[in-house]
């Protein structure tokens, strides 16, 4: 799979170098089952045209510009995992637009013009709630018309669990409580973090958002191995602390993966200090 950051100064460049293709579009942060439904149509697509197979996401989330990066952001996921991701699922090319504040003045059309349009998209897949343009004026049921019936458009309906919409708000505010059980449903798989040991405490790679305060069962991941142990985040949540009685051998700065399994509890928050090591 290729990456390609794709921004004003470089369209022309790419436009030329462009194929037919049939593109899935969307931020796809954290790529939940409602991310995973847009790309699988997508991709059935691109195999029953015998065309390539493409996503565009955007960086930065659109609200640490319009806020003029004065609003902190939740990440699910870095680009790196979401690359990683999106190539077991098939994808040829994925386009990763910057989002700043020359994209955002883009009318609808001209974003579908320059974006779409030129980069090659004969058929474009999004989700129901899917917007573009400024303000986000331009939606999908209109991106046939503003690509004057250039690209063709199908529109995937709401996934939802147990009558919920799925999305990626939802799973920060279940990370937030500590819902890993309920995160891992609508994920598709545990929720996973890259992680570093500073010598007292594990800290978060950037571009991931850190659970709710409590106890929690996890496995680490490094040099092939695999350990299922206990961690603890406090409430002011300025780290991961393993429990006093899991100690492992780390290096400071190793970098690990972490795979989040369920939260164990809460109740000890108020003795933290005395389970935690350092």
């Amino acid at each position: 799979m290729k990456t390609i950051q794709l921004n004003s100064n470089n369209l022309s460049y790419w436009k030329k170098r462009a194929e037919p293709t049939v593109m899935a579009l969307g931020f796809f942060d954290g790529i939940h089952h409602g991310h995973k439904k847009v790309i699988h149509v997508a991709a059935e697509l691109a195999k029953e045209k015998k065309l390539s197979f493409s996503v565009m996401s955007f960086f930065p989330h659109p609200k640490t510009v319009l806020s003029n990066d004065s609003v902190g952001f939740d990440y699910l996921m870095p680009l790196s995992k979401k690359a990683s991701i999106l190539k077991s699922l098939g994808v040829d090319t994925f386009y990763v637009v910057a989002f700043n504040k020359d994209f955002l003045s883009l009318r609808p059309k001209e974003f579908v013009s320059h974006y779409l349009v030129n980069m090659g998209v004969v058929h474009a897949v999004a989700g129901f709630d899917f917007t573009y343009g400024y303000r986000g004026t331009g939606s999908v049921d209109q991106l046939k018309r503003d690509s004057n019936n250039q690209i063709e458009v199908t529109k995937v309906k709401k996934i939802d669990f147990y009558g919920k919409k799925i999305s990626s708000t939802w799973i920060r505010e279940l990370l937030f409580e500590g819902n890993m059980t309920q995160v891992a449903n609508i994920l598709g798989r545990f929720y996973e973090t890259e992680v570093y040991w500073n010598g007292n405490c594990f800290q978060l790679a950037p571009y991931y958002m850190l659970p709710g305060a409590g106890y929690y069962k996890v496995v680490i991941k490094t040099k092939g191995k695999q350990r299922e142990t206990e961690v603890f985040i406090p409430k002011r949540r300025d780290g991961i602390y393993l429990v006093e009685n899991n100690q492992l051998s780390l290096f400071t700065q190793e970098s690990l993966d972490m795979i989040w399994l369920h939260r164990i509890s809460i109740e000890k928050e108020e003795h933290s200090e005395s389970v935690l090591m350092g």
